[in-house]
């Protein structure tokens, strides 16, 4: 598709545009929209229904949601070399079935042990069919509509965000069972219709599975794209972190999520389609990571007033679209086609890792400088320095290895 009828497509909406791709690509759209409606119209009040439903102490709901997050950050490699080994749709239909059981776990789960063993299965359900899925858009839509595809998969990703709460807090307010019944529900529907209509892609050649860790671990230009890219991953965070600590309350915190949800949906597909006629794939990185830096100059420079802290959240929800598509279309592209599942699990489980670290660092400097200029500041160079070592990277021609 030429970037001119892309523009046009972009114009004419999301449905239309989704309606250019194959059967195929178009479920994977409906299966991220799903995958996110269920899970957050659930995991945002499982918090308060550890403490207040079961009486639970904080250390006890920690653990509990600690568990999951381990879970899925650790599995994520594993996740992606089984796709790459046993085919893509196994492995997306295997995570919906597993994060059915977790969920439906979760309404009847009572004691730590099997509240931990209910969330460590929704976590590794997660690491089952993300990098899969990604691979398998990435392998469906086809190089020239690769970036394309994902701009999309983006503006489904974040109407599941947008929507997963206010559904969830709907069903919460008759009871939390419910809403677990609810979204279990939603991905065994999800889990059929796959098994179904989900086509069936050849994995590796067995004479290609040699050295398939070798060869990704190995991969020094993909580590270091990998590692610049986790500050993105970090920076985007704080819509979860110090942006709602600083708004305070819960108004002001949904606010947020939605203003930042909002702008992806509304801008996602027109920002992609300007990327794409103005700047190379590399550029854009390079763009999306200095914007995600500046973003955090307004409260540096307007403090913790809301208006302000809407506006660094906008200003993070246009930097990710920038960035979104040309992220994962840059992981197929060094991987040159080969072992991308893997490589999109290896990617994860560095990004998560890095949001980790970088949430201990942002609560320690937080609980050190208050809120002065400073955290927002330290935030700011964040980005800068990772667009900085992006604009490397693609100064030495490391990125257009695909």
């Amino acid at each position: 598709m030429t970037t001119a009828t892309t523009s046009a497509a972009a114009r004419g909406g999301i449905w239309k545009q989704s309606r250019t791709f194959d059967p195929a690509v178009r479920l994977l759209f409906l299966n991220q929209l799903t995958i996110n409606l269920g899970f957050y119209m659930l995991m945002p009040y499982l918090a308060a229904h550890l403490a207040d439903g079961l009486g639970m102490a904080a250390w006890a709901v920690g653990l509990v949601l600690g568990a999951r997050n381990l879970s899925q950050q650790g599995m994520f490699l594993v996740g992606g070399a089984l796709a790459d080994r046993l085919g893509f749709k196994p492995l997306i239909v295997a995570g919906c079935a597993l994060r059915t059981v977790g969920f439906g776990a979760l309404a009847f789960a009572q004691s730590l042990p099997m509240l931990i063993a209910a969330s460590l299965a929704t976590g590794l359900a997660g690491a089952l069919f993300n990098p899969a899925v990604r691979a398998c858009l990435a392998a469906e839509a086809g190089e020239e509509r690769r970036v394309e595809a994902f701009a999309l998969f983006n503006t489904y990703y974040q109407a599941g965000i947008l929507l997963g709460p206010l559904v969830g807090v709907a069903l919460t307010g008759v009871s939390f069972r419910l809403t677990c019944a609810v979204a279990a529900v939603l991905f065994a529907g999800l889990t059929l219709v796959q098994l179904r209509h989900l086509p069936v892609r050849v994995a590796e050649a067995p004479r290609e599975r040699r050295g398939q860790f070798r060869t990704v671990l190995a991969h020094r230009t993909f580590w270091l794209f990998s590692l610049a890219m986790t500050g993105s991953y970090v920076l985007s965070f704080q819509v979860y972190l110090a942006l709602p600590l600083a708004a305070g309350g819960t108004a002001a915190t949904t606010a947020l999520f939605v203003v930042s949800a909002l702008v992806a949906l509304a801008g996602q597909l027109r920002i992609t389609a300007w990327c794409r006629r103005r700047l190379s794939r590399e550029r854009c990185l390079v763009l999306g990571l200095a914007l995600m830096g500046g973003a955090f100059l307004v409260p540096a420079v307007l403090g913790r007033g809301l208006a302000g802290l809407l506006l660094c959240a906008a200003v993070l929800s246009v930097a990710n679209a920038v960035l979104y598509p040309y992220e994962m279309d840059t992981v197929v592209a060094l991987s040159r086609g080969r072992w991308v599942a893997t490589h999109y699990g290896l990617y994860n489980t560095v990004c998560g890792v890095g949001i980790t670290l970088g949430n201990l660092g942002t609560g320690a400097l937080l609980d050190v400088t208050g809120w002065s200029a400073t955290p927002w500041l330290v935030l700011c160079a964040v980005g800068l320095t990772c667009a900085a070592a992006m604009a490397l990277l693609a100064r030495g021609g490391r990125l257009a290895a695909g």
